[in-house]
């Protein structure tokens, strides 16, 4: 019983300084530039939103919060340089659905986002939308699904890869859902599959609607449906596929943190809350609303929930539609 004792209270001093140790160090943290890396271009949401939270966390721990854009291989690239960087929070990566999407479709990929990785927040997300080119004769997706029905192979949809969210997504709705005859045409990013549309190379476009929100007020681009719960404040007057009486077919773009695996707990609690504080901001929110996004902040728990969530569905819709890249 003595012994049974004595090893409990040393387990119990161990826990106590890992504890004080964790505490030491986020206190001390960041002491240093912290590298915040977009496995993708400048320019895109996940970099405008990667450099917000770049400029408000300088201004609230010091230290140096600087944005790194590794592009590469639909993001494996810069993903996995922060795999492999030291678990001291000095390295983020800042990540989108293609982070748990692309494990499942491609092989040999050189991380694992479950093993990998600690989740640190949900940062900020919008929906997915259908859109067509204006000379398309379908004014929402009753139409356009009917239209599709009614000529098989005729119409093609423009996404930003293959394997990607809107690939995914789309092949979900058209061929797993209604059974429909549309050709996927992948391009290298949503910039050239939305010039494409508008030009009516290809005539239907799933992407996020941050891409197609100032096109479709302009009238370049004609908006179907939001795949969302409720309308987007980016295009107020274009319906939910749920008020299309199309059910079930909800998908986000949402933006996320995360660290590597095994980073002291205390650092990812206090970059789960001060990033949230962040997007809290009046100026904050409205520099997100201004390209579609609404913050989507939650527990580091909830975030890796949403994760694993995704990973499922997408799983069983990367099966079901039999896509793989070797």
């Amino acid at each position: 019983m003595r012994l049974l004792r004595s090893v409990l209270m040393l387990a119990s001093l161990m826990s106590s300084f890992a504890a004080s140790g964790e505490a030491a160090r986020a206190a001390d943290y960041p002491a240093g530039p912290v590298k915040i890396v977009v496995p993708y271009p400048a320019g895109g949401p996940s970099d405008f939103i990667a450099r917000i939270v770049a400029q408000k966390l300088t201004e609230k721990l010091g230290g140096q919060f600087i944005v790194e854009n590794l592009p590469g291989a639909g993001g494996a690239v810069g993903t996995a340089t922060v795999a492999h960087a030291p678990a001291d929070g000095r390295t983020i990566a800042i990540i989108v659905p293609d982070f748990v999407i692309a494990p499942i479709v491609k092989a040999n990929v050189p991380f694992d986002p479950f093993k990998s990785f600690t989740p640190v927040i949900d940062i900020a997300a919008a929906p997915e939308m259908f859109s067509v080119n204006p000379a398309v004769p379908a004014a929402n997706m009753k139409e356009l699904l009917a239209l599709l029905k009614a000529n098989p192979g005729k119409y093609s949809y423009a996404t930003p890869g293959y394997g990607t969210s809107p690939h995914l997504y789309a092949e979900w709705l058209f061929k797993l859902t209604y059974g429909l005859d549309v050709l996927n045409v992948p391009f290298q990013g949503a910039l050239p599959a939305v010039q494409s549309t508008v030009a009516g190379q290809t005539q239907i476009l799933p992407v996020v609607v941050t891409a197609v929100a100032p096109l479709i007020k302009d009238g370049k681009i004609r908006g179907l449906a939001v795949a969302a719960h409720k309308r987007s404040p980016a295009v107020p007057d274009v319906p939910t596929l749920d008020e299309q009486g199309i059910k079930g077919h909800e998908v986000g773009f949402w933006t996320g943190a995360v660290v590597p695996a095994g980073t002291p707990k205390a650092i990812v609690d206090l970059l789960h809350d001060r990033i949230a504080e962040i997007m809290t901001q009046p100026d904050v929110k409205a520099r997100l609303a201004a390209i579609g996004f609404e913050p989507a902040t939650g527990t580091s728990e909830e975030f890796g929930a949403l994760l694993k969530a995704e990973s499922d569905q997408w799983k069983k819709i990367v099966s079901d539609a039999q896509i793989r890249i070797n």
